[in-house]
Order: structure tokens, then C-alpha cells, then sequence
């Protein structure tokens, strides 16, 4: 799936010489912690978020006795002069497995979206990748995880799709992961019922070991000295 697809097209911006007033009140009345910053064509210049403000409007100088004073030291500043210039973004064709990839990397919580002459296009948060990632696996519908150990090699995922298939249970997504041990995979099928019994009974039956999806990560975690 394209980040075009994911995106939040309608993105509340704000200009450089803006005051810090400004970006506080846009934030606040559309309940957002990202504004991009752009120019008179669009183009994305810088991002401030909620940090930013909360850094230059800390609560000590708005508690100051002359509060006259201390708002006019903070719409002294601008936006332009807070701002992460030339912040890390990404384009509408990238997709949202690069998007998570790049959000774990970069550390933030959203990218604007710019085309190839750096004009806006929107912002993507981590809202937005987890929206998308439950549309993707089907977990919007109610279901079941199961979690299923297997050995890598080939035609062990369709002997689990056949056995949950011959029960006639319905799949939401099917994950593999890696798995610590050489040579072997976890596999997470989301089905669309929460009556596994049978199904689970037949895949122990096959061989397969069942693994706890909640604890099998942390649980294979490698062990330092």
C-alpha cells in the first residue's frame, strides 16, 4: 500500500513568521503535535511540534508575576526560529512498509509527505501507519490469532492455510516471522472466528507446535551472559 493511500491529505500548516501563539492554538484547536511549516508555493520549508513549543514557552516563564512580559518575550519568537529545517520526509509513492521502517529509524512521530519539487502533499503519523496496518491484516474484524511454530522449508504455510481452509474459517492475514532458532519460522494466521478449538487440535495433529503470539517474541529473545 502507497503512503498516497495512507496519508492525511488535509494538513493544517503554518507559516515561518508566524508567533509561537499561533502554532500553539492551531495545535490545540485541531488536536494535532506536528505543523508543517511552508512557503507562499507550498513547498516545506521545516515541521515544529508540541516539544518545540513546549521548549520555548516553558510553564516557569508563563508563571512569571509580570505576565505582560513574559507573552511578550514569547510572541517575540517565531515559528521560523524553533522550526527542525529540512526535516525527513517521504514521497506519496513510498510505501507504508518504508514509512514504519523509516519512522523506527528517524525516531519521529510523523513525515510530511512531499513530491519531487517539495510541495506538500500531507503528513503521515504513526497514527495514520497503524490505521493503514489494521486495514492491511483485517484486524479491524473480530477474529482470532493463532500463533504456529514451524520448520523453513518449503509448503508448511499451505499445509496450515488447508488445514484452517478444510474447517471453513476465513482469514483475515497470514504474518511469518523469523524465529530465533536456525532453521524454523513462526507463523501468525488472523482468522475471522474466535471458535479455534478444532482448528488448533488439527494443527497439533499435523505436527505443528502452538505458540502463545502474545509471549513468543520476549520469550525467544536472546539470552546475554
Amino acid at each position: 500500500m502507497f503512503v498516497s493511500r495512507s496519508m492525511t491529505e488535509k494538513v493544517i500548516t503554518i507559516g515561518k513568521d508566524a508567533d509561537l501563539f499561533e502554532a500553539k492554538e492551531k495545535m490545540a484547536q485541531h488536536r494535532i503535535r506536528h505543523l508543517p511549516v511552508v512557503d507562499a508555493d507550498n513547498r516545506l520549508i521545516g515541521i515544529v511540534t508540541d516539544r518545540d513549543l513546549r521548549s520555548a514557552m516553558p510553564y516557569e516563564l508563563l508563571k512569571d508575576p509580570d505576565l505582560a512580559s513574559a507573552r511578550e518575550k514569547i510572541a517575540a519568537q517565531t515559528v521560523g526560529g524553533i522550526m527542525t529545517r529540512d526535516p525527513a520526509t517521504i514521497s506519496p509513492l513510498d510505501t507504508i512498509q518504508d514509512a514504519l521502517l523509516m519512522i523506527q529509524e528517524k525516531r519521529v512521530g510523523a513525515f510530511p509527505v512531499v513530491d519531487n519539487e517539495g510541495r506538500l502533499q500531507g503528513i503521515l503519523s504513526v497514527r495514520d501507519l497503524l490505521h493503514a496496518f489494521t486495514n492491511v491484516l483485517g484486524i479491524g474484524e473480530p477474529g482470532t490469532l493463532i500463533g504456529i511454530l514451524v520448520e523453513e522449508k518449503v509448503g508448511q504455510l499451505k499445509k496450515i492455510v488447508d488445514a484452517i481452509t478444510e474447517e471453513n474459517i476465513s482469514f483475515g492475514s497470514v504474518l511469518v516471522a523469523r524465529y530465533w532458532d536456525e532453521g524454523k519460522r513462526a507463523v501468525f494466521p488472523y482468522v475471522l472466528t474466535n471458535q479455534v478449538a478444532a482448528v488448533k487440535r488439527k494443527l497439533t495433529g499435523l505436527g505443528f507446535t502452538l505458540i502463545d503470539p502474545m509471549e513468543w517474541y520476549l520469550g525467544q529473545m536472546p539470552k546475554h551472559e
